[in-house]
């Protein structure tokens, strides 16, 4: 058995305890959505559940797209699929639940043992054809397909992540706008920004089961730009491959998407190298060995192991487990009025003591708390930064590590204030300037020589109306140019939010920023005119060709006067 620690992760203090009844047992990890973590059904039956970003979760438009994307993959049933059995599109935040594949996946398992034997690569390319038909059967493309997508169970490949495809027809971005899929197996047409269709995840199929039977990938390593410069322009050197792979991979990733094998054709094709095997139903000999010893699941929490509810245990949701020490509801009321009691006597006397003390103090320097010092007792400053992405505003601060971020939030707190005429004893009641600005995601967004984004709503503009264009010139390179807005390219360590934006962006005049240094996850702050913050991280940036080069990133933007 594998050790459980190798695959599961405890909980930190930033996870969550519960999702919507499920109780959660351990983190499996993390991806450009959000954070995956091991539940249990009420039955006992292990199941995934994928919890979305916050930065995604405020954005109205990803939720749409979210639970358009439910819909359709509550319609995928495959024999080699990990169906999704729930979600809520509008829970908070956003989450879905699939069903849990005991067994690594296709990269891990080549990672660690090497490169597939032919007849493996025959039956993991025949299950993975078999799924595809299950999924283009209920009209979704999945997009992004690729070894980690592949999990190796004892009775074959599984493909997941149907929470990130799309449905056929509705978009040409991914759920996390995380530009178009993974380089190293994108199709042509994808990675040049064309029509995506169920003959794009063939193309993937082919690169899936060439790296299944190399142990790398046809096209390479590198900087993105080079890896979508080689599939858009060359054909892939399938003479590595084993000869009897040759023919099926070639039809796989035939340039022409009218011209690639349907996954019919291709589960027929595998069937008729596997021979007498496949009518045996040999497969789960083969999937025991490929995928190395059984992974060990943990069982549902027991009542050592789960962390205390907030409410009743006989009124526990589907899916959680109850509390052998929860007292009686009578009981804990009665505490709670208690302890509540206590609480609130300490903090009066609290209270008076510091006023006390403060009234005395300002008769000793002779002055009064009605004067403008007085008015800094009525509180804690206000947060003036706002939401990073990936990481709340409280989170940042608190660790210490943003010393420059938090002087300027206080500075901004403390001219609040000093207009504010407050006097001694006065408490005014909360305004909405003292909330911290609330970033607006925008993820997905494209830049190239005909579309433009604007800070503003529509982001997305078809023209060059925007605040932000994308050039491409020979002699001069790209860059992204603004009239209306600097641009600065960061250096700093990732993680920028709008304290840090803001802070390095005093004193920039450069409305063009040449991209040479630019690359994934390069962050880009940029402040307009008006006063408006915005934050571009970079997804995918392509330039080896400035004919057809573009850009893609994920935005925040950071309304000033919010």
């Amino acid at each position: 058995m594998t050790d459980a620690s190798a695959v599961f992760r405890p909980l930190g203090a930033d996870d969550p305890g519960v999702v919507a009844g499920y109780r959660l047992a351990a983190r499996i990890g993390a991806g450009g959505m959000g954070r995956v973590y091991l539940s249990h059904t009420r039955g006992g039956r292990p199941v995934a559940i994928k919890v979305v970003r916050s930065e995604l979760a405020d954005d109205p438009a990803f939720r749409r797209r979210f639970r358009r994307e439910m819909e359709a993959a509550r319609r995928v049933r495959g024999a080699y699929t990990a169906e999704l059995i729930d979600g809520d599109a509008d829970g908070t935040p956003p989450w879905l639940a699939t069903l849990y594949v005991p067994g690594p996946s296709l990269s891990e398992a080549v990672g660690r043992h090497g490169p597939l034997p032919v007849r493996a690569v025959l039956w993991l390319v025949a299950g993975v054809a078999e799924a595809l038909a299950a999924i283009h059967g209920a009209g979704v493309v999945h997009r992004d397909l690729k070894p980690s997508n592949v999990l190796l169970s004892a009775e074959g490949p599984r493909v997941i992540d149907f929470g990130i495809s799309l449905a056929s027809g509705v978009s040409s971005y991914t759920a996390t706008g995380a530009a178009v899929g993974t380089p190293q197996f994108m199709a042509p047409e994808q990675a040049s920004g064309g029509d995506v269709t169920a003959a794009t995840d063939v193309f993937a199929l082919g690169q899936t089961a060439a790296f299944a039977a190399l142990g790398e990938s046809l096209y390479g390593d590198g900087p993105a730009v080079s890896v979508l410069y080689r599939i858009v322009h060359s054909t892939p050197d399938l003479s590595l491959l084993p000869e009897e792979l040759r023919p099926l991979i070639a039809r796989c990733m035939a340039a022409d998407p009218a011209e690639r094998a349907t996954p019919a054709e291709i589960i027929d094709w595998c069937r008729q190298r596997l021979g007498h095997e496949a009518d045996a139903g040999a497969g789960p000999a083969v999937w025991r060995e490929v995928m190395g010893p059984e992974v060990t699941v943990p069982s549902p929490l027991t009542d050592t192991t789960t962390r205390s509810l907030a409410f009743p245990t006989r009124h526990l949701p589907p899916g959680s487990y109850p509390t052998a020490q929860d007292p009686s509801p009578t009981r804990r009321r009665r505490t709670g009025l208690v302890t509540a009691a206590a609480v609130t006597a300490g903090a009066l006397v609290l209270t008076a003591l510091a006023w006390t003390v403060m009234d005395a103090t300002d008769a000793l320097r002779g002055g009064s708390a009605g004067d403008k010092d007085g008015d800094k007792a009525s509180g804690a400053r206000p947060n003036a930064s706002g939401e990073p992405l990936g990481k709340s505003s409280r989170s940042a601060k608190s660790d210490g590590r943003d010393a420059d971020g938090a002087d300027e939030a206080n500075e901004a707190g403390a001219e609040e204030r000093a207009g504010s005429g407050g006097g001694k004893g006065t408490s005014r009641a909360p305004s909405s300037k003292d909330a911290s600005p609330r970033g607006e995601a925008h993820p997905g967004q494209w830049l190239d020589a005909k579309t433009s984004v604007s800070l503003k709503e529509p982001t997305r503009r078809e023209n060059l109306t925007g605040d932000i264009r994308f050039t491409c010139a020979k002699d001069a390179g790209c860059a992204l140019e603004s009239d209306t807005s600097v641009l600065l390219l960061r250096y700093a360590k990732p993680g920028a939010d709008l304290d840090k934006c803001r802070f390095e962006l005093t004193g920039a005049k450069e409305h063009r920023l040449p991209l040479a240094a630019a690359a994934a996850g390069s962050e880009i702050c940029v402040k307009h005119r008006n006063g408006d913050i915005a934050l571009l991280v970079v997804q995918v940036k392509s330039t080896a060709v400035p004919d057809i080069g573009f850009l893609t990133a994920d935005m925040t933007v950071w309304r000033r006067g919010d």
